[in-house]
């Protein structure tokens, strides 16, 4: 893999290779941009997460099956009176007028105007001054359809009536979320350009420096995003949140590996003359670490296909695709932008022939030789720091509410508050309980079943609501006393999902119960999820584990590599958890934000460790182990310092996302890329190995000596 690595890096280096890879850049930009179609026309906000085989689909698919009038895209309508009561005739006659305008997609309006009066209470808050009317819209719109529908109902509402409407379910929070994650890319966009660009020249202080990664990454994002978009084409899902978190995975990325690059680039033209040989000599020492810290990132996501869930599966595809693009950049677009400007790459500081590689003064020098000559106290410092953090763990908490995490003022999130606020906790989602019985089930026997649900922990109301078969299907309706998305629900119907079998028992019927909604759907995916973290972490671990050994060429290197990082995971996980929670008031996260902060964590720290510990080697060639963690360290610090604050800072625009869980999981990987570069790649690192690798007797005691 070296030689050939070396092969193409050594092409692209020449005049006439950085000629060539240039031009065959900027035509593929040309060519994806024109004929390829763009990722937006393929975005969408859900993906179905949950596996076929699960409880919970399965009874939806019984539900689908025997009551089809339920199938299609729910939506709440959430009608407020501007003064008083919302009157049932005035109500009424609005939904007459909807349904009869034939607004596009919409299937079910509930018919008010017939419906009894105890059944047509049941959509009126106890004041009177709030309504709900639940909706279907045909399976096949898309969000943006969804979005366009519900903007003519808003017309009908404003036209017709004085009351004010709100939006929720399903159909609401799709085209809220499509709306917003519109706007907020290209928030995201401009604030990682604009954070990145200012970053560099504070740091580097070299216009070139800062604008030439930025030119790189420019290309690279256009290929990706319309490569994606032929992944969308042939029928991959892409979900909105993949591509916010893509983008930033691919300027970071991009800017880390460019400066790496540069960074050792700088250091050869203060040995060679011409700008072309100093360019092969950087990529014959950093070519093959750059792109096997790109290989981890992209083994990484790799893995995810292995997943249940699709939301950790969704990842896979897409971020593959964005890191083996971002691989290629690495090796050829980025050496080749860096070698045309040559030297006025780093004006006003011009490096020349005979400069001091590194300065013996610098703060990372001086870091060095403290971990070289107290290696002890400083891993005994850092590991206090990191155990203390990732002590907090025991304070994590899960919230499974997915509207919580959007925005206070979004318009599905407002009506779900009103839901909230004027109706019972447990009417915000009902759980569906399918009864099939392989004979007829009696009057009797239907009353009985109904009274043993009832008696089930935490249940307030449960109604029959349909038969189907001969009376051979029950359709039952069961609320809850508390939220449907809280905890205490959740572990209550797992109880009830596990008891089932003991409950048909006992109400003196055979048959199955099947259980679907948003509960039962929240139980399924936190077991499913569970199940999901342990494997992918299992597998991460062991696959990068083995990457490490095969660029090593050593056992114990690999081990000191991601024992460190694994517990700068733990700790930034806790820490970020308690930060959090201090300065935003965020007392629980969703229950994605750990693993996808682990694969993030893990496979973008892992190449700080690999470009130090590929240093390191080249250094133990010529110099003993103290003498060459000393050297590596003083020499990889300040390019990785500097990588990892402008990686940070790039998670750290996703705080601007309008979800909840964006903005946590980049406030933790951010907080967590800073424990790496700083005290885990800069101290605890280079201590082990001062501590646990020594030098065979004899070997190198002339340069010990000296």
């Amino acid at each position: 893999m070296r030689t050939l690595l070396q092969a193409i890096t050594d092409r692209v280096t020449t005049k006439k290779g950085m000629w060539i890879t240039l031009s065959i850049w900027l035509v593929a930009t040309i060519l994806l941009s024109v004929f390829a179609p763009n990722v937006k026309e393929y975005e969408v906000s859900r993906i179905a997460s949950l596996p076929d085989d699960a409880q919970s689909v399965i009874a939806q698919n019984k539900v689908d099956e025997y009551f089809k009038e339920s199938e299609g895209t729910p939506a709440i309508l959430v009608f407020q009176a501007s003064k008083g009561e919302v009157e049932l005739t005035e109500l009424a006659a609005l939904l007459d007028k909807i349904e009869g305008d034939n607004v596009e997609g919409v299937e079910q309006v509930i018919p008010l105007a017939i419906l009894p009066p105890q059944a047509a209470a049941g959509f009126f808050s106890k004041d009177k001054t709030t309504a709900i009317i639940p909706l279907t819209f045909n399976s096949s719109l898309e969000s943006k359809e969804i979005g366009n529908s519900l903007e003519d109902i808003q017309e009908i509402v404003k036209e017709s009536s004085d009351f004010t409407l709100y939006v929720t379910g399903p159909a609401g929070i799709s085209s809220d979320s499509l709306d917003l994650f519109s706007r907020a890319d290209l928030v995201l966009i401009f604030s990682t350009v604009g954070l990145i660009l200012v970053l560099l020249i504070v740091i580097y202080r070299s216009p070139l420096l800062a604008l030439i990664p930025l030119l790189a990454a420019v290309f690279v994002y256009q290929i990706v995003m319309q490569t994606l978009g032929l992944l969308g084409k042939s029928g991959v899902d892409i979900s909105n949140q993949t591509i916010s978190i893509a983008s930033i995975l691919l300027f970071a990325a991009v800017i880390d590996y460019s400066l790496f690059v540069f960074s050792r680039y700088r250091e050869e033209l203060k040995l060679h003359d011409d700008k072309y040989i100093s360019m092969r000599a950087a990529m014959r020492e950093t070519g093959m670490p750059v792109f096997f810290s790109g290989g981890t990132v992209l083994a990484a996501m790799l893995v995810l296909f292995f997943s249940d869930l699709g939301d950790y599966r969704n990842f896979a595809p897409t971020f593959a695709t964005t890191m083996a693009i971002i691989m290629l950049a690495s090796v050829t677009l980025v050496p080749a932008l860096f070698t045309l400007f040559g030297r006025k790459s780093f004006w006003p500081k011009v490096p020349h022939v005979g400069d001091p590689t590194v300065k013996t003064n610098s703060i990372w020098s001086k870091i060095a030789r403290f971990v070289v000559k107290k290696p002890r106290m400083a891993v005994g410092i850092v590991s206090l720091i990191l155990v203390v953090s990732a002590a907090n763990l025991f304070n994590l908490e899960y919230e499974f509410d997915t509207m919580k995490s959007f925005p206070d003022d979004m318009p599905s999130r407002i009506g779900y508050d009103i839901l909230e606020d004027k109706f019972e906790k447990g009417d915000l989602a009902q759980t569906t309980v399918i009864f099939e019985s392989p004979s007829e089930v009696t009057a009797e026997q239907q009353e009985e079943l109904k009274t043993k649900l009832a008696d089930q922990p935490l249940v307030n109301n449960i109604r029959l609501t349909g038969t189907k078969e001969d009376n051979k299907v029950l359709n039952y309706s069961m609320t809850f006393e508390e939220s449907p998305y809280s905890i205490e629900t959740m572990d209550a119907l797992e109880t009830i999902i596990n008891d089932a079998e003991q409950i048909v028992t006992d109400s003196q019927l055979t048959g199955t119960l099947y259980f679907a909604g948003e509960t039962a759907t929240k139980v399924d995916d936190r077991s499913v999820n569970n199940k999901d973290v342990i494997l992918i972490v299992l597998l991460e671990t062991i696959l990068i584990f083995i990457l490490l050994i095969v660029l090593t060429k050593s056992f114990k290197m690999p081990i000191y590599m991601m024992g460190t990082i694994l517990v700068s995971f733990l700790a930034a996980l806790g820490l970020g958890i308690f930060l959090t929670n201090l300065f935003f008031g965020i007392d629980s996260i969703a229950n994605r934000v750990p693993l996808y902060a682990f694969v993030f964590l893990i496979a973008l720290g892992i190449d700080y460790n690999i470009i130090l510990i590929s240093r390191f080697q080249e250094e133990r060639r010529k110099h003993p182990v103290k003498k060459a963690i000393e050297i590596a360290v003083a020499n990889t610090g300040g390019v990785i310092s500097s990588a990892g604050i402008i990686l940070a800072a790039t998670f750290a625009v996703l705080m601007t996302q309008p979800v909840q869980m964006l903005f946590v999981f980049g406030f933790i990987v951010a907080v967590g890329i800073l424990i790496d570069t700083f005290l885990v790649r800069g101290i605890l690192l280079p201590g082990l190995i001062v501590l646990f690798e020594k030098d065979k007797a004899g070997k190198n005691e002339t340069a010990e000596t000296k």
